[in-house]
């Protein structure tokens, strides 16, 4: 089986956790020259931007740890230039999905923690 990342793993699991809870996934990594988002997904009410966090269970601390007041400024920024773009009415919302893996088994998750309105714009 071939090698996949802890992160692009994370981010499958979350698409799918996301889809389960009827979101409609629009964009996986949309980049531009402001930075990445990881997820863009949509409900009725909002454009949720998701900043998708993994660690194994041994880690010493919480995903949503690693999203930094610097990595949230890119993430708005970079959601700012996706909202001019697309015209879309709906609110835009800020979100990170923590996943927890086995130590070795990125594709297994043990938890999924959806953090809704985890920093704003």
């Amino acid at each position: 089986m071939a090698h996949v990342s802890k992160g692009a793993a994370g981010e499958v699991l979350a698409a799918r956790f996301l889809r389960d809870a009827g979101y409609d996934v629009l964009a996986g990594n949309y980049r531009c020259r402001f930075g990445e988002i990881d997820i863009i997904a949509a409900d009725d009410e909002y454009i949720v931007f998701v900043e998708v966090k993994s660690r194994e269970e041994d880690a010493y601390y919480l995903p949503r740890e690693a999203v930094t007041a610097d990595k949230q400024r890119r993430i708005i920024r970079t959601a700012l230039l996706y909202m001019s773009k697309t015209n879309d009415p709906r609110q835009m919302r800020f979100d990170v999905i923590e996943v927890v893996t086995p130590k070795g088994e990125p594709l297994k998750a043990l938890d999924i923690h959806h953090i809704e309105n985890a920093f704003g714009g």
